[in-house]
């Protein structure tokens, strides 16, 4: 059995003259990461490996919430294929993860994440907000035929608040 968890950055301020990719996260998008990430640490779920896009607001949010689940950074990567707004290239890097790993947990973007919840989860969700978390089982044993699962988890700040 595969799981993968995907959560999307918090908040990004838009006030800074930067790139989008050092767009950085506002104060509500650290709070409800670290909102989030302590309420989905309640399942003591074993995750073997997480991984992040290399923006900015994506890094940040994925520093929150491994801290606060108590997670090995030693099983954190950052990689480019996961700045992706459609969904294609996350989905690519998916089917290509090591196979020994069972949980994954995916830091990234919208609408890619909204777009892959919906493609691989049995739960229609209209829009996975800023720190919104997504956990879909699968009943693989390979992540190249991760196809459609069963939406085990979603938990978003405004459940939380």
């Amino acid at each position: 059995m595969k799981q993968i968890i995907l959560v999307r950055h918090g908040k990004s301020s838009w006030e800074y003259d930067v790139s989008d990719k050092d767009r950085p996260l506002k104060e509500r998008g650290i709070r409800d990461a670290g909102l989030v990430s302590k309420k989905f640490a309640e399942n003591k779920l074993p995750i073997d490996f997480a991984f992040s896009s290399p923006a900015n607001r994506a890094l940040h949010t994925s520093m929150i919430v491994l801290r606060n689940i108590g997670f090995d950074l030693d099983n954190f990567q950052v990689k480019e294929a996961l700045y992706d707004f459609s969904g294609n290239s996350v989905a690519n890097f998916v089917h290509s993860l090591d196979n020994s790993h069972q949980t994954v947990m995916i830091f990234g973007h919208n609408y890619a994440f909204t777009t892959l919840a919906n493609t691989w989860g049995d739960q229609y969700i209209d829009n996975v907000p800023t720190s919104g978390l997504v956990r879909i089982k699968f009943n693989v044993d390979r992540w190249d035929k991760v196809a459609k699962g069963t939406s085990e988890t979603v938990i978003f700040p405004k459940h939380l608040k």
